[in-house]
């Protein structure tokens, strides 16, 4: 089992990666989100510059803000800064896009945007269409140290849904989904990426990655789910998985996706939403507010204990050392945490101690 964080892209705090490294995780994912964070590619080149070993990559790239052939160009730089330890994660942009009150990319394009990134990223010509324009592109050669396609770079698909899981399967190198700790969410989203690898001729390997982004809660000796402590620890966590569930279930209005969990703060947090003090246009501004770094104080009354269990993994050091395990023999190879901004470090730090050498 390898063990990342997901963490906030702040430009000037690129050294948490060194930070990571130093407690002995095996990865740091800059998340690529336009409305909230720094750049993610600018960030991962002064982190690539201040670590050795630690793997860096995007965590995730999405598609419908930058074409192909520029992802490919990012990722590929930072690959000369960080040789043989970048990977790129991608997806088609839930979060990044609803903020902005688009859609992410439909899972169609998504497909053909993996199939240019990837040959891309081999050093091959592929045929790309931009505009309704489909020509061979290339790389243009200068020189060294402009890129690097020679030292793999692993695509990590992000993926939850059937469409995007069958993609991950055709193009990609790994899996990266939330609840994937979850065993049998796991087995369920494996089936669905070998499916869509066979569709188009593949045979999956070991070699093939699967990450779980998620948070865990290492509980202290005595501590109660309701504890001060455990509720900001868990808190933007908590409320991103909301916020999450409601952007599938309002555009499907299909209650079978709201998690038993969830239900009974489901109706508050509707009403939360409806009195939002802005119009109906603007409400995707609020919708995602403290997105993985802080929850908002109106939402407090939703952390209950039942979403804290449902949404993180959480007991003593031992019992989520044994969570993991079980999640491992289910096919997870890698736990991703997502910890909130203030808590960061201490969170991390406090894993790394007590669960990692436990699993």
């Amino acid at each position: 089992m390898k063990f990342s964080c997901h963490v906030q892209t702040r430009i000037n705090d690129y050294r948490i990666a060194k930070d990571l490294e130093d407690w002995g995780y095996d990865a740091c994912w800059f998340p690529d989100t336009q409305m909230m964070w720094s750049d993610c590619y600018a960030t991962m080149a002064l982190a690539a510059q201040c670590t050795s070993r630690i793997h860096i990559g995007t965590g995730v790239a999405i598609t419908g803000t930058r074409i192909a052939p520029t992802t490919a160009a990012a990722i590929s730089s930072i690959n000369v800064l960080a040789p043989g330890r970048t990977f790129l994660g991608i997806g088609t942009g839930h979060t990044a896009m609803r903020v902005m009150g688009q859609d992410p990319m439909p899972v169609k394009e998504f497909r053909e945007y993996l199939r240019v990134v990837r040959t891309m990223l081999k050093g091959e010509n592929v045929d790309y269409t931009y505009r309704d324009k489909t020509t061979e592109i290339a790389w243009q050669h200068h020189g060294g140290g402009f890129r690097n396609t020679f030292d793999p770079i692993p695509i990590y698909v992000a993926a939850n849904g059937p469409m995007a899981l069958r993609a991950a399967g055709a193009y990609g190198d790994g899996l990266v989904s939330i609840f994937n700790e979850q065993p049998e969410m796991m087995r369920a989203n494996l089936e669905m990426v070998k499916a869509g690898a066979e569709k188009v001729g593949r045979k999956l390997d070991d070699s093939f990655h699967t990450v779980s982004l998620c948070h865990a809660v290492v509980l202290r000796p005595g501590e109660k789910l309701t504890d001060r402590r455990v509720v900001e620890v868990a808190g933007s966590w908590v409320v991103t998985a909301l916020h999450f569930v409601y952007e599938v279930w309002r555009y499907t209005r299909d209650d079978s996706v709201i998690p038993p969990f969830m239900r009974n703060v489901w109706q508050q947090y509707l009403d939360r939403i409806e009195h939002m003090p802005l119009p109906e246009d603007k409400k995707h501004q609020a919708l995602h507010e403290g997105h993985c770094s802080y929850y908002p104080a109106v939402e407090r009354s939703m952390l209950t204990p039942e979403m804290i269990e449902g949404t993180c993994i959480v007991g003593g050091p031992s019992e989520v050392a044994e969570r993991i395990r079980a999640a491992g023999r289910a096919g997870l190879k890698e736990v991703s945490l997502l910890p909130p901004l203030m808590h960061l470090r201490d969170v991390a730090r406090e894993f790394a101690q007590k669960v990692i050498p436990l699993v």
